[in-house]
């Protein structure tokens, strides 16, 4: 059920829809909030802007919420980024999914109009991470404030529906490879001394598991994070959400192998793993997410596995189906700028159907 927006200050009487732009979260009506806080996926929520705006803003950039009002009440919120003189979605390198919050109950073509409306001050627009059922309903709401949306692929995201399989029927659909690297390396793994698995899922125990997931990752082959504090802190917000779940595979009392999952009711989501590589002989990264989508599937029974961003080799083996996250430039070509950026995107278009040629 909707929350009303009854602040006359926050928008003009009168006039609907109407997005309006806020500085902050704190600053955003009730009613936004409240679509906030009940996002049912991760990276819609606010616990994920707080870790965003705190963890992970580029320098000098400064955040804008486009709310949209219609029909008396806030139907959705947009989070955004303005950069210099980018305009574009709050995104980083960690976002799996850019989806805003938008009331069931909103007129989605008028919410998206009154977007793209609020877009038309700026040259151009990008926003990333799309699912492909959303990049239409935006691009027709650009198109109808006369704007030009150009869509370009952003990343591959791997994922499976597992609703009703057991882990013997997971395992089935694996490829043979897989399945008897598993087979042997977790029988070798449960005979080494002191090995353990422990998943930690309690907020009161999350610190000790983000404690062993940093030092596992400090000696992983990772490349040290642009924001070197965000993986503790999206593994806490998704912690308050009572959605993180950090797997760690001991030996002894040394970590050897950590990852964090979102699990969600409609998916879990893998987003960090790593190894330490002093344990490399022991297959640490097949063990544990071997060991650790048991779990999910016989304690969590979540209906999709998700692999989160990328086109690693590795995760087609553990899961089947890829779907294309795209992007959006909503070009405003009434502005030099846009106009420009017009011209290239056709000019790069033009470019691959040439190459493509026969």
């Amino acid at each position: 059920m909707p929350v009303t927006d009854t602040g006359g200050g926050d928008f003009p009487s009168g006039v609907s829809p109407l997005a309006r732009a806020f500085e902050t979260l704190d600053s955003l009506p009730l009613a936004a909030r409240h679509l906030l806080d009940t996002a049912p996926g991760f990276f819609s929520t606010r616990a994920w802007w707080d870790t965003v705006l705190v963890h992970a803003m580029p320098p000098a950039a400064r955040p804008c919420f486009l709310a949209v009002r219609d029909a008396g009440a806030i139907r959705a919120v947009f989070p955004m980024l303005r950069d210099g003189g980018d305009f574009r979605s709050l995104t980083t390198a960690y976002t799996c999914l850019y989806d805003p919050p938008i009331d069931p109950a909103a007129n989605r073509a008028a919410v998206f109009a009154a977007f793209a409306k609020a877009c038309r001050g700026h040259a151009t627009t990008r926003l990333d991470a799309l699912d492909r059922d959303l990049e239409p309903e935006i691009a027709a709401g650009a198109r109808a404030a006369g704007l030009v949306p150009a869509r370009f692929d952003h990343f591959g995201n791997w994922h499976e529906d597992i609703a009703g399989l057991d882990w013997a029927g997971y395992l089935a659909r694996r490829p043979g490879a897989l399945r008897e690297t598993i087979r042997r390396r977790t029988r070798r793994a449960e005979r080494l001394d002191g090995a353990r698995f422990q998943m930690f899922r309690d907020p009161a125990d999350m610190e000790a598991g983000i404690a062993a997931f940093e030092t596992v990752y400090a000696r992983s082959w990772k490349e040290p994070e642009p924001f070197p504090a965000i993986n503790p802190a999206q593994i806490r917000a998704a912690a308050r959400l009572g959605r993180a779940r950090l797997a760690v595979w001991f030996l002894g009392d040394t970590p050897a192998a950590a990852q964090f999952w979102v699990v969600e009711p409609h998916q879990a989501t893998v987003l960090k793993l790593a190894h330490d590589e002093a344990f490399k002989a022991h297959s640490p990264g097949t063990v544990l997410t071997a060991w650790t989508i048991r779990y999910l599937i016989e304690r969590e029974h979540p209906p999709m596995l998700d692999f989160g961003r990328g086109d690693d080799p590795y995760k087609a083996d553990w899961v089947s189906a890829r779907r294309q996250r795209t992007g959006l430039l909503l070009i405003n070509p009434r502005k030099p700028a846009g106009l420009l950026a017009l011209t290239r995107h056709a000019m790069g278009r033009l470019r691959a159907r040439f190459r493509g040629a026969p």
